[in-house]
């Protein structure tokens, strides 16, 4: 196969698992079902990415990509650090609700831990944009340790809303003042 032709195929599968996830869930992703609906034998992919995880990590990659694209586009570098931190982390938890598959896929264990599929590189980057927003807010807090803590309420809020579990303790019909009361938390309350 010539090069343009090995790199269309290979996107393809990325592709047709991007669509899968995001119709299916994160458990839809088989190798099979994915050359299956890539046209292609269910041994085609093992040629382009040799394990699993790898192609895997692919597809995570680009749900990485959309939500750095998706931050980027609601980033307002002129506003302050405050308003940057809460338009970042709805986009975050607007992400994590309405694409819960590629989430899921996303944040797996298995394919953030291993160096060799170079996830941590694709993510690394956006918690990095969450660690000098925190700085810059709270300028004398140990940023790194209060982005990840803001991070990890985050992610409890997207995985508690998605599973029904916020709205039915706490009457909520939408995240926003969970998302205030996490940055009041970790930021200290707003002045107003």
């Amino acid at each position: 196969m010539s090069d343009p032709e090995t790199a269309g195929l290979k996107a393809r599968l990325i592709d047709v698992g991007v669509d899968l996830v995001t119709t299916g869930g994160a458990q839809a992703l088989t190798l099979r079902e994915i050359a299956r609906r890539a046209g292609v034998s269910h041994g085609a992919p093992r040629r382009y990415f040799p394990t699993h995880l790898e192609l895997l990590s692919a597809i995570a990659r680009r749900g990485f990509g959309d939500l750095q694209a998706r931050a980027t586009a609601a980033d307002d570098v002129s506003a302050g650090p405050r308003a940057r931190l809460t338009a970042l982390a709805t986009v975050y938890l607007d992400f994590a609700l309405s694409r819960r598959g590629m989430y899921e896929l996303m944040f797996r264990h298995d394919l953030l831990e291993s160096d060799r599929l170079g996830l941590r590189e694709t993510s690394l980057p956006l918690f990095g944009v969450l660690v000098d927003l925190v700085g810059r807010a709270r300028p004398e807090a140990d940023a790194p340790t209060t982005a990840g803590a803001l991070w990890a309420n985050l992610h409890g809020i997207a995985q508690l809303w998605g599973w029904g579990s916020l709205q039915l303790t706490t009457g909520a019909a939408e995240f926003t003042p969970l998302l205030r009361a996490a940055l009041d938390a970790h930021l200290g309350p707003e002045e107003r």
